[in-house]
Parts: C-alpha cells; sequence; structure tokens
C-alpha cells in the first residue's frame, strides 16, 4: 500500500461531485452529468488547484466510465489522460479513481440488470488499471452500491429503472458480480492497487414502536451488498432467505461465496442530516424522515463498519447542507469526531470532504421531482419544478466552495468559512500521527 493511509496516519482526502448517468434514449429523463452541470468540464484545472490549496494530499475523482467506455473494447481516454496527469504529476496528490458513479455506458441497455453488465465493467477497470498503474493505483470499483440499488432497482429513478424489492435485489446481484470482476481485472493488471470499497452508511430509527422491525431490516440491507462481496451471504446469512425470496438462486449466491472480493480499504459515507432516517407511519404510509445526528451519528456509523468488517476505514464522504456557519461547524465537528476514534484505537485512515463545491440537486435530471428516499421540503420541490432554465434552485450547499449562479447563467466559484475552517485543520495536522490525535 502507497504512503496515503498506512496505519497511524490520517490521510486528508478531497472529492469532487461526480454522479454520471447517461440514460439509453427509451428513458425519460436527461442527462445526469455533474461534471457538465457544475461546470467542472470547463474550469477542472483551476478546480483541481484548489483542491490541493485546501491543504488535502488526496482526491476522490471520478472517471466517466459512461463516456469514456464508447463500445465494447473502445475507450477514450484522451481527457482523463490529461485530467489525472495534471492531478498526479503535476499537483502531487494521490487519486482515488471512482469507476462507477450511478451511471453505466448507453450502450449497456438494461444498465445493471443487463447480463453483459459484469463482463463489460470488469474490461474497463482492467483496462483502466493498466493504463494508469504507477500514476493511479487507487481505485473503487463503484461507489455506494446500497444507494445504487436503491435509484436504479427499487424505485426506478435511474436506468435500468426497475421497482420493487425484486427490483432491487436484481440490480444488488448485478452490481456485486461486476465489483468481484473488476477487482480481478484490477489486480490482475495491476499487483500494486489498493482496492477501496465504498458504501453509504444506513441509520434507521423507527419512529413508533411497530416500525421497529422495518427499521432493522432496513439496516441490513444497507451492509447487504457488503456482505455479498465479501462472501458473507451464506444460507445462514439473515438476509440469506430473504433475498431468494426476492429472485435470487442459491447457485448465484454460492458462486459469490465460493469466490469473495478482497478489499483493502472500506469508505463509508456519512451525512449527519441525510444518512440517519427516522422512519414515520401517516396513515398507513411508511416515509423516511431525514434526522440530523450530527457527530454522533458518524461515530456510531464507524464503529459500526469498525466491528463488522475488521478491515481499516475511511470517511470517504461527509458534509453537511446548510450556510457557511453550519459548515464551518461540521468541520470542526466531523474532525474531532474522526480523531477522537483513531485515538481510541479504532483503525480509520482518511478522511474526505464531499463535496468540495456545491453541485445540482439530481432532480434535475428529473423535472424537479423529488427523486431521494426521504421527504424534502415540498416547497422546494414546487420551486425546482417550476424552474425552467436557472440551476438556483436546484444548488446544493454542501461545499466548502460555494457555487453562486450569475445573470449569464454561469457558476461563480466562492470559498466560504468552511474552506478556511477545512484548511486550517488539514494544514495544521498534516498527516497526523496516531500518537498525536489525542492531543
Amino acid at each position: 500500500m502507497s504512503a496515503a493511509f498506512e496505519r497511524g496516519t490520517l490521510t486528508w482526502v478531497a472529492g469532487i461531485e461526480d454522479t454520471c448517468v447517461y440514460p439509453p434514449a427509451r428513458f425519460a429523463m436527461e442527462a445526469l452529468d455533474e461534471y457538465d452541470l457544475t461546470e467542472h468540464s470547463l474550469h477542472w484545472r483551476s478546480d483541481l488547484d484548489t483542491v490541493q490549496e485546501l491543504g488535502v494530499t488526496a482526491l476522490r475523482y471520478g472517471v466517466n466510465w459512461p463516456r469514456v467506455h464508447t463500445a465494447p473494447h473502445e475507450f477514450d481516454w484522451a481527457v482523463l489522460d490529461e485530467r489525472l496527469a495534471y492531478a498526479t504529476e503535476d499537483l502531487g496528490l494521490t487519486v482515488i479513481a471512482d469507476l462507477v458513479h450511478y451511471g453505466t455506458p448507453t450502450w449497456l441497455d438494461d444498465s445493471f440488470a443487463d447480463p453483459r453488465y459484469p463482463d463489460a465493467v470488469a474490461e474497463f477497470a482492467g483496462a483502466f488499471a493498466e493504463r494508469y498503474r504507477g500514476l493511479v493505483d487507487h481505485i473503487t470499483p463503484l461507489n455506494e452500491p446500497v444507494t445504487t440499488a436503491s435509484f436504479c432497482g427499487l424505485r426506478g429513478v435511474w436506468p435500468p429503472a426497475l421497482t420493487g424489492w425484486d427490483g432491487w435485489a436484481t440490480v444488488v446481484l448485478g452490481i456485486v458480480e461486476g465489483m468481484a470482476r473488476s477487482i480481478e481485472a484490477i489486480r490482475a493488471a495491476n499487483p500494486e492497487a489498493v482496492v477501496v470499497h465504498v458504501e453509504a452508511s444506513a441509520l434507521y430509527a423507527a419512529g413508533a414502536p411497530h416500525l421497529g422491525d422495518l427499521a432493522t431490516h432496513l439496516e441490513s440491507i444497507g451492509t447487504l451488498p457488503t456482505d455479498l462481496l465479501l462472501g458473507r451471504v451464506t444460507p445462514e446469512h439473515e438476509l440469506y432467505d430473504w433475498l431468494v425470496s426476492q429472485g435470487a438462486t442459491a447457485e448465484r449466491l454460492d458462486r459469490l461465496t465460493r469466490d469473495p472480493a478482497r478489499i483493502d480499504l472500506m469508505g463509508v459515507n456519512y451525512y449527519p442530516d441525510l444518512s440517519p432516517r427516522t422512519l414515520v407511519d401517516a396513515e398507513g404510509q411508511v416515509s423516511q424522515v431525514a434526522t440530523n445526528r450530527w457527530a454522533e451519528g458518524l461515530a456510531a456509523t464507524l464503529r459500526t463498519f469498525a466491528e463488522r468488517y475488521r478491515l481499516p476505514l475511511v470517511v470517504t464522504e461527509t458534509s453537511i447542507e446548510g450556510d457557511d456557519d453550519v459548515r464551518a461547524a461540521w468541520v470542526d465537528a466531523s474532525i474531532d469526531a474522526v480523531r477522537a476514534l483513531v485515538a481510541e484505537g479504532v483503525d480509520v485512515r482518511g478522511y474526505t470532504w464531499w463535496p468540495v463545491f456545491d453541485f445540482v440537486d439530481w432532480s434535475f435530471a428529473s423535472g424537479g421531482r423529488n427523486v431521494e428516499e426521504f421527504q424534502v421540503d415540498d416547497g422546494l420541490v414546487e420551486a425546482r419544478s417550476s424552474s425552467t432554465a436557472s440551476k438556483s434552485p436546484y444548488l446544493r450547499r454542501m461545499g466548502l466552495i460555494r457555487l453562486d449562479e450569475q445573470e449569464d447563467g454561469t457558476l461563480a466559484r466562492v470559498p466560504t468559512a468552511a474552506a478556511d475552517g477545512f484548511a486550517a485543520r488539514t494544514r495544521a495536522a498534516g498527516a497526523d500521527v496516531i500518537d498525536d490525535l489525542s492531543a
């Protein structure tokens, strides 16, 4: 493993929102490409300069699989060649390549449910690892399997637009087989590769006693994709029978158990105001309400992952939506929480603020309708759905750098107090040694 993320250090990381969903023509949604929507495609060089100026030494960066893998066995590396060389060679950043961030190439007509998907993503992963070996050795095969399955398989928001828990199971099994095949291809192409598995955290509380079992079930589902990847879903697993009831075959599950993947770092994504949910029952309709659990939720999440998987951890995404003061407060609270855990002996090796820049809400590609699992403000939905051209109602204020829409429609980059606070913490700490973390 490289000098980044070694035991006894805390590596500071920044991430640029990189959701990249290009639907085949038959899907009723617009393309969702955050690099284009946030104008990173135009300002990538200065954006990467900004990242370095924040004092981080590593960068989570998406590689736009739908745009690079133009056809089976055909790739267009030109954009990545330039950007990755600049980030690593010119700026000295360790890049963690995010291979798949919710979308697949349009020639995979059924996306994650397409029978060609595992082979296709493995081909891309192997080709990427071989081309950038020695330049980019940290690789995430797929971001947030559980979130991908929710949007693509449970609720029909993104391709393949399946619905129901059987759709969720179909997408998850395709995703996990693709990740397993990708990791195999990555290691074959680059034996020095560091595989960073990234999953969303899932914290559920019951708003009424009769919802307790459902809250427990949803939390178990949150770890199911990782359990599948690591070969843990045997007939004795708590959700084995449930998966079979949703269409998974014993043969398919057994295959994953016989040949489990090996990962090097366990990435955990946590947002204090979004990740924890409370289940509420309104006239027989159960809804999820995002519930802020602040740093207590972050600590609980990291302890859960540490105890369950016994792997080194990296906070691969965290931030909070709000004004400058709120974001600045979360910089301090979240970093203090991570430092306290490391001082206790929890093997956390990295901290990532994601996203560095505000981003455009995912509802933008769906005509303004709410696409999240949880409830959002009705007035905000109305403002977004009535907006014809402006991005302002869609801008999510989660970045260290604010995006402000100008009169000509372009987006200005405006540093915030949170950026100053984050840079002060990273520069003061550098690569903290564990002995100093209790100070």
